[in-house]
């Protein structure tokens, strides 16, 4: 195996590095958890990692750059299964029971929830590598739940991101009970790729040559 490994986008660590790159994330998820986002500060980390301050800005340009790679690490864990997440016969069960699973995981806990969609939403530059890495990790991740071909699909794929951010927010800053959010999740994706079905039975009528 390499002694470095890629973990971003722009950078490569070494093992070691990658270590204590990865025991300040889990720092700041656990602060997150404790506390949500108020909790997490650069100082708080550096304590709870057991390093220097000036480390966890090698490492990371920002509190919300910091919260944007443990919303990575938290995307990673919550659909790392995916076989044994994504059940049902059908694109559309196996997306829905995805969907579901992501916004129950959320509910439960809440503190944790809002402090990473607040990091992922900051209009902060320092976040946006991160942020295109989690959308697409999740896009690519309900790629593989829906599994059969689908017409329009980055269409499709990009609507759903959507829809999962919607959801995320609704349950993390608006407090819409899980249930709610979990029902809306599930007719959201139902409708969307009834849709992209639908439009793809229909190429003479969507190119207007039907009934020529």
């Amino acid at each position: 195996m390499s002694a470095e490994v890629r973990f971003t986008v722009t950078r490569t660590l070494t093992k070691d590095q990658q270590a204590r790159r990865e025991r300040l994330i889990d720092a700041a998820w656990t602060l997150a958890v404790e506390g949500g986002y108020p909790a997490v500060t650069m100082h708080d980390v550096a304590d709870r990692a057991g390093v220097a301050r000036a480390t966890v800005y090698r490492y990371f340009a920002t509190k919300d750059h910091l919260l944007t790679e443990v919303a990575a690490t938290w995307a990673h864990r919550v659909t790392d299964d995916i076989d044994a997440l994504a059940v049902g016969d059908t694109p559309v069960e196996r997306l829905t029971a995805l969907l579901e699973r992501i916004v129950r995981v959320a509910a439960d806990n809440v503190t944790l929830t809002s402090a990473i969609i607040q990091a992922v939403t900051a209009d902060d530059s320092s976040v946006d590598d991160s942020r295109n890495v989690v959308f697409l990790f999740l896009r690519d991740r309900l790629s593989a739940a829906i599994g059969d071909p689908v017409p329009q699909r980055e269409d499709v794929e990009i609507v759903l991101g959507h829809v999962l951010l919607a959801a995320l927010v609704s349950v993390a800053s608006l407090h819409r009970p899980a249930d709610e959010v979990a029902a809306i999740v599930r007719t959201s994706g139902r409708l969307v790729l009834a849709g992209a079905l639908a439009a793809g039975e229909r190429p003479a009528e969507a190119n207007g040559t039907g009934g020529l």
